[in-house]
């Protein structure tokens, strides 16, 4: 190493010089380990540091920080598995030492990052010819660093909300180099402070909202557009009185800079910077405060734009779907909607939910096709047509055939999709139809989830165009406590995925969601379209039939059985032996399930669809069992007489053996057999 001419530095220093330490970065619990070695890398002795990143901000000044944010941040949004940065470390005797961290980034099964691992080491010998650098070249380092990191994080707020986090989040203070900061926006003839952040802000606690009359240094700054620098807040109060009780007694703070936020021509709000230690602003101090309040008006006034543009967006959209869901014996319901969050851009998803005679409801959730206030329009005036479709008692098919008739007739080249279906609430039939939108999902009262395979048609409006107005009618049973799902393709779609795993991913929110109807669309809502993002509009639709659980002394259980579940028919035996259990008839049970498995078994042989098994304690006269199993089949069982090689047809002989007495009655559209069971040694 002769011939090497080395910094003037000390004993310490110069041991550190070939220090490399590692580290371990927790993201989610917010703590950094070092070890000794990375600790000397930081010039940090025993006991000086907590575990916390915010312990390292005086050996790194913010224009360093600034620069591995960078490099970070820029890793994590490109998904890259490691970064790498050079920074210069202050050391306690002022000399700034080069210093280089390299980390990889450890990610979870979703992508997200979690934990960061690497290595820190001192960098001095490598790159020695920047050890020593002039102040004025220093400075203009800061400075670019400074505006370099404020534009960067400004570049990616969106909402005014966005620029207030940006401002006084982690970091936001180290970017423009100051201690505390406030961010006014005009609003009318006012000027409202609408975010503060560390130092001096006490300053201004009490005067959030002031009128623009140049009674106060930031309001002034506003009105003229010219900013105010000062080095003793003190002698703001002969200029400016009504900050004397704020300002008197109160210490940490030396200097403030008061700055107009002004863009194209016209001020938008102001922004006002404390420090602490400072006695003075040089001209490059103000050229860059200058600057940084540019940025700052730049962004804020997209962002405000932004909101306003949200604002008329949702706002039409809300002006298009039902204002107030009616209510119903025997079920509730619940709806919600989100809005993309993409600017002025609407979407044209829709539900409603429409009273329909003889007790009957109807529910629809559709989506127009496009994301403009066309597609919106185009939504309002499909809706009401259907509603109007529906009241008139016209049977589901019909309903979506007259709708595409009336799409296809309108001016527009746009098509929609939907399901849309009529629950009775008193016996939980459903009848169904879908136009190439998502089928629904119902949960049972045993927590399982299922899909119901409806046949589809073709979306609204194509169907007229082609000339196949036909739309499938599907029968399903809704049994009481369970419920069903509506939903547009915006709360199961991830960009990238496909939509089976969106699918998959409802499915099990569903199935761990909260009873309620409501409290499961705010489940559904914050697990799925806060996950995928905000990318596209999501209607949703939950509706549940009112449990029946009967009384303490005639408790009832519901239960439906799917044709297509093979192991519907073992989980509803266990179902009526642990309910038998609670009630106390135990004795009954194998009974009960001999005869529930005979009629379960004919009608998912010799019907078309599922069956509906209801269990009961009738406590009057005598205390009996009853069971019924109900389906959608008119043709009633008769009893036979098989031969002796016979396989079948022994079903009502069984149950005529095991029952007290048993018939069949018919409701609605089938009928429903029942047979009942008396405790042994109870007088008849």
């Amino acid at each position: 190493m002769a011939g090497r001419h080395w910094p003037a530095i000390g004993p310490g220093e110069r041991l550190a010089l070939n220090r490399m330490g590692s580290f371990d970065w927790d993201l989610r619990n917010g703590t950094l380990d070092l070890d000794e070695a990375a600790q000397a890398v930081f010039d940090l002795g025993p006991g000086e540091y907590d575990g916390r990143p915010e312990s390292l901000e005086s050996r790194v000044p913010p224009e360093e920080q600034l620069r591995l944010d960078a490099a970070f941040e820029q890793a994590i949004e490109r998904g890259r598995s490691s970064y790498g940065a050079y920074f210069q470390v202050r050391r306690r005797n002022g000399i700034r030492q080069w210093s280089h961290a390299r980390g990889r980034i450890l990610r979870d099964a979703h992508g997200e990052a979690y934990r960061v691992v690497g290595i820190v080491r001192n960098a001095t010998t490598e790159l020695t010819e920047f050890t020593v650098i002039s102040p004025l070249e220093a400075d203009r380092q800061r400075m670019t660093a400074m505006v370099q990191g404020t534009t960067e994080v400004l570049s990616r707020a969106v909402t005014v909300d966005d620029v207030t986090a940006a401002l006084t989040g982690s970091g936001g203070l180290e970017r423009f180099g100051a201690d505390g900061l406030a961010l006014a926006l005009v609003e009318g003839s006012t000027l409202k402070i609408i975010a503060m952040s560390g130092m001096g802000t006490e300053v201004l606690a009490d005067l959030t909202l002031n009128r623009l009359d140049g009674s106060l240094p930031l309001a002034e700054a506003v009105l003229t557009q010219q900013p105010r620098f000062v080095t003793s807040l003190v002698e703001l109060v002969d200029t400016f009185p009504r900050l004397e009780p704020h300002i008197r007694g109160r210490h940490g703070v030396d200097a403030a800079a008061f700055l107009p936020l002004v863009a194209q021509a016209r001020p938008i709000g102001g922004l006002a910077l404390f420090y602490r230690g400072r006695n003075r602003f040089s001209s490059e101090d103000r050229t860059l405060c200058l600057g940084l309040a540019g940025i700052v008006a730049q962004s804020l006034q997209r962002a405000v734009l932004f909101d306003k543009e949200r604002e008329f967006a949702t706002g039409l959209q809300a002006s298009m779907l039902p204002r107030h869901i009616p209510q119903f014996s025997g079920a509730e319901i619940a709806v919600r909607y989100h809005a993309a969050w993409s600017g002025r851009e609407v979407g044209g998803d829709w539900y409603d939910v429409i009273a329909l005679p003889r007790g009957r409801v109807g529910i629809v959730v559709g989506d127009v096709q496009g994301h403009d206030t066309h597609a919106a329009a185009i939504m309002g005036q499909l809706r009401i047509a259907l509603r109007a479709f529906a009241g008139e008692g016209h049977d589901p098919s019909t309903v979506l055939a007259r709708s595409s008739r009336f799409l296809a007739e309108l001016d527009t080249e746009r098509f929609a999709t939907c399901t849309y279906a009529q629950v009775d609430l008193v016996s939980g039939g459903v009848r169904a139809v879908r136009a190439g939108h998502l089928g629904p999902m119902i949960r049972h009262t045993d927590g399982r989830v299922g899909r119901p395979n409806l046949r589809g048609g073709l979306p609204l409006g194509l169907a007229t165009t082609f000339r196949e107005e036909e739309y499938p009618e599907s029968r399903l049973d809704l049994v009481p406590g369970e419920t069903l799902v509506l939903c547009t393709d915006g709360l199961v779609e991830e960009p990238g995925l496909d939509i089976a795993a969106g699918m998959d991913a409802l499915a099990d929110a569903v199935r761990t969601g909260p009873q309620a109807a409501g409290a499961l669309a705010d489940h559904l809502s914050d697990r799925l379209w806060q996950r995928w993002g905000s990318g596209d509009d999501v209607a949703l639709l939950v509706l549940r039939r009112a449990p029946d659980p009967g009384t303490h002394r005639a408790p009832r259980i519901h239960l439906y059985i799917h044709q297509a579940d093979p192991e519907g028919l073992a989980e509803a035996r266990t179902a009526l032996r642990h309910a038998l259990e609670d009630w106390g008839l135990a004795g009954l049970a194998d009974d009960v399930e001999l005869a529930a498995g005979e009629l379960l078994v004919n009608v998912l042989l010799h019907t078309e669809g599922g069956a509906v098994l209801t269990l009961e304690v009738l406590p009057e006269p005598v205390r009996r069992v009853r069971l019924w199993v109900k389906d959608r089949s008119s043709v009633w069982p008769r009893r036979r007489t098989p031969g002796e090689a016979a396989t079948s047809g022994r079903g009502l002989m069984m149950i005529d053996a095991v029952a007290s007495r048993w018939g069949v009655e018919p409701r609605g559209e089938g009928k429903a057999v029942w047979c009942e069971f008396e405790p042994v040694g109870q007088d008849s």
